[in-house]
């Protein structure tokens, strides 16, 4: 077949489908997609999103990045780590399940695709290198840590405040314990034990399906939601109802403001320079004033919170009544339920007595349409994105090459890199926000008899079906379930294991993962700060150890090998010094060579020879280049020859091509260790008897 075409559509390499290849796909993918569903709509409520959105990005994305990418079983949708990275990207942004949002999510995930796309063009799948191992390692333990601990409130049923740093928040879950719903937190640790003990006992039952059929039946049965919608006339006392009002203007006021900066960063865009400075002036007036007022917005919430209203017993003609169950009178009746105050739209009180349900989701497809584009999101955005998109990637290629080792396929990065940039920019054309490649549904995609990409098609297929026709049988699913879920999926990622076996590995990956790991928490919710500090760590202890190789005298042994003298007390030779560098020669770490071989010729004033042993140097830069030549100089004028042993063949053709070699002298250049040493004792030997000669004379 046409080697371009292949290029251009790689899914054309797959194994021509017969029966049992079809067979096998359609049962791995309607495995994967029994899994899927609901872990979709889990991470899109960790994104801030509603879980429809879920859905969405487990539809188009998942057909483009099996068709465009180079592994057969890599299963593509949302996951945790990005949907976390996605949340608290926009958080400060916008309110979570709002429209903007939305719109914010859906933009990311068009700038995560154009930047994967770009790089799998531009053939820098390489780039991923720059993310060590055990900077994942650190970054995907707090990671797990941070997405459990953030579904605690969801468990528990009690409030969080999201806008603030993780910790803080975590602590005011913590405080807000005594006031925790029990049957919500029943129904989340029943779906944790329903998914441990299948996991455990019938494996083959996919865990997480049967805690979400069970579980939403039982909260229809029981009637778990429980919420009714008053006018704040009927509130009562005064106060209460006073505060609630209060609290409708102030959200009103902030929708109006953020539509004003809106408004004002549109017209930025197109407006002249004086007049541009004016208009970002405005704005960021507009900005101060919206914060001053979601402050306000949280302090009434949170007056609110202990709120609990009653329902008078007055006969059905008469309008409901609600009063604070501290303003109840002695004489007056109630009946029902206490009510806890959720919401307020215009002059209607959304009241719950119950846990919280995933509720309507909208049944069809997404619709199409371009992700709403301007230069202040792209702004806002952009530094997210490129941490999202290396991630995501750097997630997506480690399972992938995981079960292409078990597969044996052959895998192309910069293919991989495309088929993901590929699936992001078709999930923003349908209102998708950021995903990445699974490994709980990739195995299960490989465990379930998947041959080709076809079983990720089926599985996508499955979940359009879904939003087509059940969407409805999701209304009474408990958002504590799809806690636990997150919660069961995110404890296969806490790994300190692995961060010890950095550190017994090598020191610096240690202090680089547990740097990560710590940075990643304190920096909560801004994750994409934490893994920045670990790649720059990362970076600045390999030019650290670069700068500072290993360097070693050596002498020989009883056996006749060469080794490091001062690990093994041997006596170097007063005659000859031995240095091997055990690093390329460039211009991070000349003044630490120049160094090395200086106190080398210093430790022995006698010698007339210092061998260079250069195994280890399989490059030398232009200043390398001239710290040798300046070194030859210094020695020669001291009556000490620099002998290079061991030279590589590139290090060679690049001396001859600067003539370097003949500043060294061609006699003094060898290509075997042993070989220098021998020629420079028959010298030390000759010149030794030629001065026994002339002071005979």
């Amino acid at each position: 077949m046409n080697p371009i075409l292949l290029r251009i559509f790689p899914f054309l390499r797959w194994q021509r489908p017969n029966r049992d290849i079809l067979k096998s796909d359609l049962s791995a993918g309607l495995a994967v997609a029994l899994v899927l569903v609901p872990q979709s709509m889990a991470y899109a409520q960790l994104a801030g999103l509603p879980p429809v959105y879920g859905l969405y990005a487990s539809l188009l994305p998942v057909i483009v990045a099996a068709l465009w990418g180079s592994s057969n079983h890599l299963a593509t949708g949302p996951v945790a780590v990005v949907s976390l990275l996605t949340a608290t990207a926009l958080i400060p942004l916008a309110s979570p399940g709002s429209g903007e949002f939305i719109v914010l999510a859906i933009v990311l995930a068009f700038l995560v695709g154009t930047i994967q796309l770009s790089m799998g063009l531009l053939r820098m799948g390489a780039l991923v290198s720059f993310i060590s191992h055990p900077v994942i390692v650190g970054f995907t333990n707090a990671a797990a840590l941070i997405i459990g601990l953030s579904q605690l409130n969801k468990l528990l049923g009690v409030p969080i405040d999201t806008t603030g740093h993780f910790l803080v928040g975590l602590w005011g879950v913590l405080t807000e314990l005594p006031r925790l719903h029990w049957p919500t937190l029943a129904f989340g640790v029943g779906a944790i034990l329903i998914m441990v003990g299948l996991r455990r006992f019938v494996p083959k039952v996919p865990g997480v399906l049967a805690a979400v059929v069970v579980l939403t039946f039982l909260s229809w049965m029981f009637g778990f939601e429980r919420k009714t919608e008053v006018e704040i006339s009927q509130v009562s006392p005064p106060e209460v109802a006073t505060q609630i009002a209060a609290w409708s203007e102030l959200k009103d006021e902030r929708a109006g403001l953020d539509a004003r900066i809106r408004a004002r960063e549109a017209e930025i865009e197109t407006a002249a320079p004086a007049e541009a400075a004016a208009l970002r002036y405005e704005a960021e007036l507009l900005r101060i004033e919206y914060e001053e007022v979601r402050q306000q917005i949280r302090e009434t919430e949170r007056e609110l919170r202990d709120t609990r209203l009653v329902r008078l017993a007055d006969g059905d003609e008469v309008p409901r009544a609600f009063v604070a169950v501290d303003a109840v009178e002695p004489d007056q009746e109630t009946r029902g339920p206490r009510w806890r105050i959720d919401g307020v739209e215009d002059a209607t009180v959304q009241l719950n007595a119950g846990g919280t349900v995933v509720g309507n989701i909208p049944a069809g497809l997404p619709k199409l349409a371009m992700p709403e584009l301007s230069y202040t999101t792209i702004a806002a955005l952009f530094t997210t994105a490129f941490v999202i998109a290396l991630v995501g990637f750097t997630e997506a290629i480690a399972i992938a090459r995981a079960i292409a080792a078990r597969t044996g396929q052959r895998l192309n990065p910069n293919q991989e890199l495309i088929g993901q940039g590929l699936g992001n920019l078709a999930g923003s054309f349908t209102q998708a926000y950021p995903v990445s490649g699974s490994f709980s549904r990739s195995a299960v995609n490989l465990n379930s008899g998947g041959r080709t990409g076809l079983s990720s098609v089926s599985t996508a297929l499955i979940i359009l079906v879904v939003l087509l026709f059940l969407t409805p049988l999701f209304y009474h699913l408990p958002e504590a379930v799809l806690a636990a879920i997150i919660i069961m999926a995110v404890i296969g990622l806490i790994n300190f294991k692995a961060i010890h076996h950095a550190w017994l590995a090598s020191k610096h990956d240690g202090v680089a993962a547990m740097v990560t790991f710590v940075a990643t928490l304190a920096v909560a919710p801004n994750l994409d700060i934490g893994i920045l500090i670990g790649v720059g760590l990362a970076l600045g202890l390999f030019l650290y150890r670069s700068m500072y190789p290993r360097v070693s005298e050596l002498a020989r042994y009883s056996d006749g090998t060469l080794r490091e003298a001062q690990r093994y007390g041997l006596k170097a030779s007063e005659e000859i010094g031995l240095l091997r560098f055990d690093r390329s020669l460039y211009f991070a770490n000349v003044p630490y060579f120049e160094d090395a071989v200086l106190e080398l010729a210093a430790r022995h004033p006698k010698a007339r020879y210092l061998v260079i042993v250069t195994k280890g140097i399989n490059e030398i830069d232009a200043s390398g280049e001239e710290a040798i030549h300046s070194l030859v100089d210094r020695l020669k004028a001291r009556g000490v020859t620099l002998v290079f042993a061991g030279l590589k063949a590139q290090v060679l053709e690049m001396m001859q091509r600067t003539g370097l070699d003949q500043v060294i002298g061609k006699e003094n250049i060898f290509r075997s260790t042993d070989a220098s040493i021998e020629a420079v004792q028959a010298r030390v030997a000759r010149e030794k008897e030629r001065e026994r000669d002339n002071g005979g004379e």
